[in-house]
């Protein structure tokens, strides 16, 4: 089980198969081993690539700061980029979901000489997460000491999933309240060259419509999941299908 040291935090990360590298950013409260490997992308994608698949600071396997200084989009795409500085990788492929979308989008905008096609799945309008409300009601749920008397029905979800996972509560608390700005304007959207699929599934009401931040970003592609809400899209066969071929004809 591999780990390097990323700016004082220690981060873990699965390593299979080899050829041109694809690297996989999973969703809040989620991890490497759930979002890619259970629902089989990681056994699927090392058949053809070498796959590495971190578990963000915060979760899985990786530390879990308690700060949510810790848990800025600079940090967390950080984390990234010096795990490839750390293999040697120059130029990869990229995919995240949820969470990791939003992370995969600050790092093609950051830094687009590092990727040369990016999949964006779980991600609605401008890449948010969510309103300002919403998160807040996330963090009072991760918190709560009684997990019965939460009323939000999403922010309960999100604590089910959370400890179904054994997750760290108050590392992801911080998570969920830093401070991550207002997502990527229409303008940086707009200025995007390289190979873009976004994957939404079509009862996903947790991050809203894909529609404009398709029509953002010039010559993307949008693959809509019917029947798949925000949890459950990742296992779906056509969406590996799909970005599977994406990959495959992206420009070199």
């Amino acid at each position: 089980m591999p780990f390097f040291d990323s700016d004082g935090v220690r981060i873990h990360y699965e390593d299979a198969g080899s050829g041109e590298v694809v690297v996989l950013v999973h969703g809040f409260a989620s991890n490497a081993r759930y979002n890619w490997g259970i629902t089989g992308w990681i056994k699927f994608l090392s058949e053809r690539y070498r796959v590495i698949a971190l578990d963000c600071r915060g979760h899985g396997q990786s530390d879990k700061p308690h700060d949510p200084a810790a848990y800025t989009l600079d940090r967390m795409g950080g984390d990234v980029i010096r795990l490839l500085d750390h293999l040697g990788v120059r130029r990869a492929l990229l995919m995240g979901y949820s969470m990791g979308a939003r992370i995969a989008m600050w790092l093609m905008l950051r830094h687009p000489e590092r990727f040369r096609a990016v999949v964006l799945g779980g991600v609605g309008a401008g890449g948010r997460m969510g309103e300002a409300e919403r998160r807040r009601k996330i963090v009072e749920a991760l918190l709560a000491p009684d997990a019965s008397a939460i009323a939000d029905e999403v922010a309960r979800l999100f604590r089910q999933f959370a400890e179904a996972n054994r997750n760290d509560l108050a590392a992801l608390a911080a998570c969920m309240g830093a401070e991550r700005g207002e997502g990527a304007s229409a303008a940086e959207l707009a200025s995007v060259r390289m190979p873009v699929m976004i994957v939404i599934g079509t009862r996903d009401t947790l991050v809203g419509n894909a529609e404009p931040l398709h029509k953002m970003i010039p010559g993307s592609e949008l693959l809509k999941l019917e029947g798949r809400d925000h949890l459950n899209a990742p296992g779906d066969r056509l969406y590996k299908e799909a970005v599977g071929k994406f990959f495959a004809g992206a420009p070199a």
